[in-house]
């Protein structure tokens, strides 16, 4: 049989819950990784070492991952590898050792570092956003300035005996293809293994979203409290099984981890990443046993040899609360106490000579229709600003016309007025990998590290695929797109993608059709600024939909009540396809 190496994904975010460590080791793995960064994590760490210079990092895991489990850790030999170093790895590393020493073990622990560009900031400040075209924010507005970095300089940990690396902004995926590389010595020039190597790493990124968390049929998951963490197990040859611990509940199935596939990914025959390029297109998924899933078909070619950099700045503030109305016209009154909040605080601005709010946003969500004309509704408010006193006279007009409002108006809160907060924003730019100088050091000893940069030979594609043209004819069917398929959304900056797998192969071509890019502009219609794009892929008969300008800014820099479009998928799957009453009937009894 051929050697496999257990991978456990143990983090998703900073923030998540801590049994994930003990359960992985308790199924039995080789490695564990861990994701804790996403790009307003590193503003948030930034500020963190700026208050503290020994702070920056994500103590969780050094808390709740590391000391709770060290014991197992060491008698296992388990490695673990963890972007928990955020802006200050040295500092997080030091604290890991402090916990093993006053444990009595020896663990060898590693820093990667050379991410971090903040000092390198004013060589960069003439580069446009890559997304945007805009130009660089004053350098006084920086808060972070981070690479993502790749997965050799982790491998170089692992080969010269490192027990736990801790690296800062790297690929999130790039922590497993570190570990793929160390155990099967996969050089950097073997593209579709690295290719395979980070597909196992993005299954894993986000803990138990491959194992029926965020799953359009999440019934089937079970008990959520209980729900077992994604192992991959990954071969030699890149084929990858996917499963979770025994005694879990969860669920891993195709569907369940095809949506964790197409996840985030844009365009699926380029997956851009500092180590390869990655062609999902044609990765086939199958059933290889109850919670048990393999992959195979993954395709990579050599990479950019560009690196992405993520900065994040202070953009003025932001405020606002939700609320709930009720009675008749409940959305027609909540919009008027909204409007005359604001119309209150823009009278105030404009006495005092001071200019109006950059942005507004009066958004109704939810609502409980009763008998007659009586509603339920939930609603929000909320402002931009420059100037941090102007959102917090808008907080304040907004609660002061509280008894002047139509009746119905109730919310809940325990402390007080709600607070202007920093809009942090994200700008991402493109560097020459070799302008980045990575520093691996073991133990406080650096380690000798010349990573290859291939010069990528010029490659032409092959005209992206397209479905078979759909069936016509016979008796037609109208029924929602979600008994058809299932779907995930998320998010890149200002760009959400929409993952949509067909319950059946014979559908994907009738949901392509009925899934245009007019059709779903007009139903983003209220957010979509930018364009549609689609993209098919025949291994796993699916599609990914990828839509620019849509999130408002996305992240802290939107005003909207989904900035990174999680909830974009559900409002998809409520759409109603045509399909021939013929593929309704071939379809039911099929199940995942």
């Amino acid at each position: 049989m051929a050697e496999t190496l257990r991978i456990g994904g143990a983090c998703g975010f900073w923030g998540e819950a801590p049994h994930a460590t003990a359960q992985l080791l308790a199924g039995g793995v080789d490695v564990l990784v861990y994701d804790y960064l996403a790009e307003i994590t590193m503003s948030l760490l930034a500020r963190a070492k700026a208050r503290d210079p020994g702070a920056g990092y994500a103590p969780d895991f050094v808390t709740d991952a590391v000391t709770p489990n060290l014991i197992e850790i060491a008698k296992s030999g388990v490695k673990l590898l963890s972007n928990a170093g955020g802006m200050n790895p040295a500092a997080c590393a030091n604290a890991v050792r402090a916990a093993i020493d006053a444990a009595g073990l020896s663990l060898r622990v590693a820093v990667v570092e050379g991410d971090d560009l903040m000092s390198r900031a004013e060589e960069y400040a003439g580069v446009s956003e890559m997304f945007s075209g805009a130009a660089m924010p004053q350098r006084d507005k920086i808060a972070s300035m981070n690479a993502y970095l790749g997965a050799l300089p982790v491998v170089a940990a692992l080969r010269a005996g490192a027990n736990i690396v801790i690296t800062g902004r790297c690929a999130d995926s790039a922590l497993t293809l570190a570990a793929c590389m160390w155990r099967f010595d996969w050089g950097p020039g073997s593209y579709d293994l690295l290719a395979a190597g980070s597909l196992a790493g993005h299954l894993l990124e986000c803990g138990p979203q491959a194992t029926g968390g965020n799953f359009t049929d999440w019934e089937a998951a079970g008990d959520l409290a209980r729900i077992g963490y994604p192992i991959a197990e990954v071969a030699e040859d890149g084929s990858i099984l996917l499963t979770k611990p025994q005694g879990t509940t969860g669920t891993v199935t195709r569907a369940s981890v095809c949506e964790q596939m197409l996840y985030e990914i844009g365009d699926p025959r380029a997956y851009l990443l500092p180590d390869v390029i990655c062609d999902f297109s044609r990765v086939v998924l199958l059933q290889a046993g109850p919670d048990r899933v393999s992959l195979t078909g993954a395709r990579g070619r050599p990479p950019t040899g560009q690196l992405k950099v993520c900065a994040t700045y202070q953009d003025g503030y932001r405020g606002g609360m939700v609320f709930q109305m009720n009675g008749r016209n409940a959305g027609r009154k909540a919009r008027a106490f909204a409007q005359a909040g604001l119309d209150r605080a823009r009278a105030r601005l404009r006495d005092m000579g001071a200019p109006d709010f950059t942005e507004t946003a009066l958004e109704a969500f939810g609502g409980h229709p009763g008998q007659g004309d009586y509603q339920e509704i939930a609603f929000k408010a909320a402002v931009r600003h420059p100037d941090a006193r102007a959102v917090g006279l808008f907080l304040k007009e907004l609660t002061g016309t509280a008894l002047a409002t139509p009746p119905g108006l109730h919310f809940f809160t325990g402390a007080g007025r709600p607070k202007p907060t920093p809009v942090v924003a994200l700008f991402s730019f493109l560097i020459e990998a070799a302008d980045i100088t990575c520093r691996v050091t073991l133990d406080e000893d650096e380690l000798a590290f010349a990573p290859g940069l291939p010069s990528p030979p010029r490659e032409t594609l092959e005209p992206a695929p397209q479905p078979p043209a759909p069936e016509t004819g016979g008796e037609q069917a109208t029924v929602p797109l979600e008994q058809l398929a299932w779907a995930r959304s998320g998010d890149k900056g200002d760009s959400a993608s929409i993952g949509v797998i067909a319950r059946h192969p014979d559908a994907l071509p009738r949901i392509w059709a009925g899934l245009s890019a007019e059709v779903i502009a007009q139903l983003f219609e209220p957010e979509l600024r930018g364009e549609v794009q689609r993209y098919y892929l025949p291994g796993s008969h699916a599609m990914n939909i990828v839509m620019t300008q849509v999130l408002g800014g996305g992240g802290i820099a939107s005003l909207r009540n989904d900035p990174q479009g999680k909830s974009f998928a559900q409002r998809l799957l409520s759409l109603s396809i045509a399909v021939p009453a013929s593929l309704i009937h071939r379809m039911e009894g099929v199940a995942e």
